[in-house]
């Protein structure tokens, strides 16, 4: 059957009473689609009123066809086996009471003889070797995601929601979610901010406080059409400006006329001899006159400034983000790390990292990659001397900063300004405030309590912290910066790096992250 989401009217409000959708209409037919848009912006709560988990305050969400959605706890209970992920319990044990001869007559007609092959062959399908009886709990990260996206198409659902299906996924992780959108018939709705994964997408519908807005292509094409709405934003306020350079123009020259008619008006009423009360009238009326002139000049003045405001917040919404950094004066043949037969982890007898050698020399971007739980900020650790090692030596040539992903070096009981200064002590507050500005921390925004920021501002805040001083590091080291970051946040990180010109040390499964902050060498840990 056709499958089909029809979206009326819809609104709704979060406990906290912060509205997050105001009778916005969308419609979801044969395709994919992704949801992009701020973190808090409503995304999850879209998926949420489709899958009836919640009730709308107002409007219709009409669905047709089947829904299904794909888990994220996978394996969260002990002894699951994936039986119970493929929800088959029931006749599979059905089928195993008959195979031990202890089934009734009447159990035989709902038998399915073929539910074993049919499991295994899905399950081979995403590239696992497992029956029906596996325990979860055997299974690593990336293996669970990849029977819960098995269990999901075996399902033969018409709908399929994906709620950030990405995050926390390594590479092979993220490849079984690709693997099962380009082969989805009916209709998918997924909910990211991998830009891997959006270019996969028929379709991108953005959430924001003005509504939703759907985009007919991948995710270039809606980059694309963002760009010309900026340049329409952007001649919008050279419009405006010009319109308000000629009305001051032209008011300017109406009150000289009227002036001058004043002027030569009380010279003929002079020399004529005119009587009193006709004088008065005169000046009444001029004054009434240059009044109104002064009006209508008032009223086209704020008529081409709410024009310019307007313009400018529909650029400060679409503008990239850009920044400028100190420079670091490091050159490019300076050895900035060195690491000689690094060995270490959590348990001293059992060390994930041994024997590693690594060096980075001048300003080298270098990622470290590999399978979820081989180590990589096991590594990152050792490298920069949070964890211990057990044998080896890591040499570092100049300072080195790190941004982990909770961003600990910032203190969340101080400001962001408060945190500038602690960090950055040879700035002054001026300096501190001037730079948290180029990073969006404008005036009442650096005086944020750090615990009140958002993931994306966090790390912001952080990136400029580090980078922002007289004295920059020479090596940044980051760790899996972009998790739970939505693409604007991702898209202000990316443009903080780019501008950083020292060396970067960098964990993620991001492609797209590692491409746009120009890493050049990747390092396979555990390969």
């Amino acid at each position: 059957m056709p499958s089909a989401i029809t979206i009326s009217q819809l609104s709704y409000s979060a406990p906290d009473g912060r509205q997050l959708f105001n009778k916005i209409d969308l419609s979801f037919n044969a395709g994919r689609t992704g949801i992009v848009g701020r973190n808090g912006g409503g995304k999850s709560t879209l998926l949420g009123l489709t899958m009836g988990t919640l009730v709308a305050s107002s409007g219709t969400v009409a669905v047709h066809g089947r829904v299904a959605m794909l888990r994220q706890d996978v394996g969260a209970s002990d002894g699951e086996t994936i039986m119970d992920l493929f929800d088959v319990s029931a006749p599979w044990q059905a089928m195993q009471k008959a195979i031990a001869g202890d089934a009734a007559l009447e159990d035989f007609d709902t038998i399915d003889w073929t539910l074993d092959a049919r499991i295994e062959e899905a399950l081979s399908s995403f590239g696992l070797v497992a029956t029906a009886e596996t325990v979860l709990a055997e299974l690593s990260g990336g293996q669970r995601v990849r029977a819960a996206l098995a269990a999901l198409e075996f399902s033969q659902p018409h709908i399929i929601l994906l709620d950030e299906p990405t995050n926390n996924l390594d590479r092979e992780g993220r490849a079984a979610v690709l693997h099962l959108l380009k082969r989805w018939r009916g209709t998918a709705i997924v909910v990211s901010h991998d830009r891997e994964l959006l270019e996969e997408m028929d379709t991108i519908v953005e959430l924001t406080g003005l509504g939703a807005r759907s985009y007919g292509g991948n995710y270039s094409f809606y980059r694309e059409r963002k760009a010309l709405e900026l340049a329409a934003a952007q001649h919008d306020l050279d419009v405006a400006q010009q319109q308000k350079d000629d009305a001051a123009r032209s008011a300017q020259q109406a009150k000289e006329r009227q002036d001058r008619r004043n002027a030569s008006g009380r010279k003929s009423a002079a020399r004529g001899g005119a009587p009193k009360i006709l004088l008065g009238g005169l000046k009444r009326q001029a004054e009434g006159t240059s009044g109104s002139i002064d009006k209508l000049g008032q009223r086209q003045a704020a008529a081409a400034d709410d024009a310019i405001r307007a313009a400018r917040e529909q650029i400060e919404v679409l503008a990239p983000f850009a920044v400028k950094l100190a420079p670091t004066g490091l050159h490019a043949g300076k050895v900035v790390l060195r690491a000689s037969g690094l060995t270490g982890g959590y348990v001293p007898d059992a060390p994930v990292i041994r024997g590693f050698d690594f060096e980075i020399i001048g300003p080298e971007r270098v990622a470290l990659v590999g399978r979820n739980g081989a180590g990589k900020s096991t590594a990152l650790k050792l490298l920069t001397g949070a964890l211990p090692s057990t044998a080896g030596r890591v040499e570092a040539f100049g300072p080195v900063a790190m941004l982990d992903q909770h961003v600990g070096l910032l203190n969340r009981d101080e400001t962001v300004l408060e945190n500038f200064q602690r960090l950055n002590a040879d700035n002054t507050i001026n300096d501190g405030r001037a730079v948290l500005a180029a990073f969006k921390f404008r005036n009442d925004a650096a005086q944020q309590t750090v615990g009140t920021l958002s993931g994306g501002e966090l790390l912001r805040a952080g990136l400029a912290c580090v980078l922002g001083g007289v004295t920059t590091p020479m090596l940044l080291v980051l760790d899996e910066p972009t998790n739970h970051l939505d693409i604007e946040a991702i898209e202000v990180v990316e443009a903080g790096l780019r501008a950083f010109d020292g060396a970067l040390l960098v964990v993620s499964h991001d492609t797209a992250f590692l491409e746009n902050i120009g890493v050049t060498r990747w390092v396979e840990i555990g390969g």
